[in-house]
């Protein structure tokens, strides 16, 4: 006995731009109020079922930004920083003297996602460690497994930053 498949199969969209081939549909439906990622494909994401082709930041809630980067690279402590909107601290040599940790918003991240495109690519341990001394994790992996991770953990209510750069199927 033979068992027909409905095709497209469920979760996978033929994309009529890019002929012939499929992409991961990983929310059927989505939470209007949260920016969740519906699909991914070769060269883009799309959050909230609108396509992005460049690199993006973006949180549970609140605009998606736009990012001018084309590899990790170009991802520093500053740039993390400033996503994550946390104040910028200028060294004072005697800082030491009053051993007051830095204080964080109340909407900082609990951990920010990194997606390095078709392939997992690591920062440099500079970038993310004053992150982590802040207690604000810093995970790099491929895009499409940052997606996927990005939405398991807004759904679980995490503060959650994705910062996602577009690439090829791995």
């Amino acid at each position: 006995m033979h068992v027909r498949t409905p095709w497209p199969a469920p979760g996978l969209r033929y994309d009529h731009v890019e002929h012939w081939s499929f992409h991961v549909l990983l929310q059927k439906d989505s939470n209007p109020a949260l920016n969740t990622v519906t699909a991914y494909g070769e060269h883009y994401i799309e959050i909230n079922r609108v396509r992005f082709d460049t690199a993006i930041c973006v949180a549970p809630e609140g605009a998606i930004r736009s990012l001018d980067i084309q590899s990790t690279a170009q991802i520093d402590t500053a740039l993390l920083r400033e996503l994550a909107h946390l104040k910028d601290r200028r060294k004072d040599p005697m800082a030491f003297l009053d051993d007051v940790p830095e204080q964080l918003p109340e909407d900082a991240p609990e951990v920010i996602l990194i997606g390095t495109g078709a392939a997992q690519a690591f920062l440099p341990a500079s970038t993310i460690e004053p992150l982590q001394a802040l207690g604000i994790g810093v995970e790099a992996m491929t895009t499409h497994a940052a997606a996927r991770t990005y939405n398991i953990l807004i759904s679980e209510d995490r503060r959650v930053l994705a910062l996602l750069l577009p690439g090829g199927t791995p």
